[in-house]
């Protein structure tokens, strides 16, 4: 008896020594991937000063995501906070206290945005710029420029504290979580502009931001760089599972719209609120881009 309870604790004391090396060598890894530079080669995109491509870029702004993490003034929002991620407030894009733009060149916005790399040259921790990266010159430009006209707010950036499965996913998958890996591994060239149309075409362009969390072929499933209790995504591509092979134009446009479906259910809140804001063409390409798609199961991508 006394033989056995030796061995158990002999095993026992081998497990947790195991699982100790093994989170000292996840944290290790994890702090050497966030702190990587990356030498990219940032493209001179001009910078408008119209009124007509300021309120472009505030479109933009309120559309593609950039309020859904860094809050309706800019001035930084909560992200994730959750045990097993970790704590993420997006970062002050005003000139207020807290922010972090005040000596930004117009390469250092396009750096930031389209590469996701920050003025040091380290990759920017979950920014999407794998999506931002399809932007086209026009698109980015005028981002840019509506961004240097937003308002000061005193805001004093939140800590990020990187939770077990960030450091895990920075560990076996940087590129999941630094887009600036992913794009050092697969660059994307932008376009200089795009015609806006209610085309298959301007939607192709404009899906590359549903991406990130519908994955590259839009099946839906578990969204990879999320907390373990956010839910699947949704399957955007026509296939009887999903809700597009059962609603009209009008249900999907509705549907972004007003966060709820035909039925009456609410759109989880990790759907971000923003995309209600696109407009009739944008809407309208989106859905023309979504049933070309071939029909895949959820989350097979």
């Amino acid at each position: 008896m006394r033989k056995a309870l030796k061995i158990i604790l002999g095993i026992l004391i081998g497990l947790i020594v195991v699982i100790a090396g093994l989170g000292l060598f996840a944290r290790l890894k994890s702090q050497a991937a966030l702190k990587k530079t990356y030498a990219v080669t940032v493209r001179s995109v001009a910078i408008p000063t119209d009124a007509a491509a300021i309120a472009h870029g505030g479109h933009l702004a309120h559309t593609r995501g950039c309020i859904d993490c860094h809050g309706k003034d800019f001035a930084g929002s909560k992200v994730i906070e959750d045990g097993a991620m970790g704590r993420l407030y997006a970062p002050n894009l005003t000139r207020g206290a807290g922010g972090n733009i005040n000596t930004f060149s117009d390469e250092d916005w396009v750096r930031a945005i389209r590469h996701g790399v920050g003025k040091d040259g380290r990759g920017l921790f979950i920014m999407p710029s794998e999506e931002y990266s399809h932007f086209t010159d026009e698109d980015l430009g005028s981002l840019v420029a509506f961004l240097k006209t937003v308002p000061p707010v005193d805001r004093e950036r939140v800590p990020t504290a990187y939770g077990p499965i960030s450091q895990i996913l920075l560990t076996l998958s940087p590129e999941k979580m630094i887009a600036a890996e992913a794009l050092a591994r697969a660059p994307v060239t932008a376009a200089a502009s795009i015609a806006k149309a209610p085309t298959a075409e301007y939607g192709r362009y404009l899906a590359a931001g549903c991406m990130g969390c519908h994955g590259s072929n839009f099946s839906g499933g578990k969204i990879e760089i999320g907390p373990p209790d956010w839910p699947m995504a949704a399957n955007l591509t026509p296939h009887p599972d999903g809700h597009l092979s059962k609603w009209s134009e009008a249900d999907f446009i509705a549907t972004v719209r007003t966060a709820k479906r035909p039925d009456g259910t609410t759109l989880n809140p990790v759907m971000p609120r923003g995309f209600g804001g696109m407009d009739d063409i944008e809407l309208k390409a989106l859905w023309a881009f979504f049933k070309t798609l071939p029909p895949a199961v959820q989350g097979v991508r």
